[in-house]
């Protein structure tokens, strides 16, 4: 009884933490406007992600050649802590495609909380590739509205709160523009680093 009080104050101090670190770190960001959430809804955490973006080679759906088709993403999501002297950079949650329970296991974009291993499965609902956005080589930013959410340990809130999420400030993650030419390429994979910012928002909560 007494270890399980004493993880769970420190995953309450942690969380505390990393809220008001990331909250920090995102003040002053410019979104453009078709990736705002709606109103009704708070930033209540900011995550830097790296990874890869990962594809497979497939024939094309007009049926001449072959095409780059997206897997799904694998990356690890940190916070920054600061500690006296130096910097820690903290893992809060890890990204990757399942399915989601909530849509009869459809495979959706998933993020996981390290801390209480809650979800949140989300869908995009709008995209902007404006070049003078979004860098060279870099995949699309984006805005996703989440459809399904599982709490975490102890009936605990963490990811299950979110409403929606933002992937900004991305680098690299598009498909090779070589390797899937040939029908000795199908089943070839490819695995593209990329880095983002993630912002999760849940509801404004009204009322006490």
């Amino acid at each position: 009884m007494k270890k399980r009080l004493y993880f769970s104050m420190n995953l309450a101090i942690l969380a505390l933490t990393i809220g008001r670190t990331s909250l920090s770190a995102a003040e002053g960001t410019i979104t453009p406007t078709e990736l705002q959430p709606p109103s009704g809804n708070e930033l209540f955490l900011k995550a830097h992600a790296t990874g890869t973006q990962n594809y497979i080679c497939l024939p094309s759906t007009s049926g001449t050649g072959m095409v780059w088709s997206f897997l799904g993403p694998q990356a690890t999501l940190f916070v920054p802590i600061h500690w006296p002297g130096r910097e820690i950079k903290v893992q809060v949650a890890t990204h990757f495609l399942s399915p989601n329970p909530a849509e009869d296991a459809i495979a959706r974009p998933t993020w996981q909380s390290a801390l209480d291993s809650s979800a949140a499965w989300a869908r995009a609902i709008a995209t902007v590739t404006d070049p003078s956005i979004v860098a060279t080589g870099a995949i699309p930013w984006l805005l996703l509205k989440v459809v399904g959410t599982r709490p975490g340990m102890d009936s605990s809130a963490g990811l299950s709160q979110t409403t929606f999420i933002q992937r900004l400030h991305t680098s690299g993650g598009i498909a090779p523009a070589s390797g899937c030419a040939a029908a000795t390429d199908i089943g070839r994979t490819a695995f593209a680093d990329y880095s983002t910012d993630y912002y999760f928002y849940k509801a404004v909560r009204t009322g006490m």
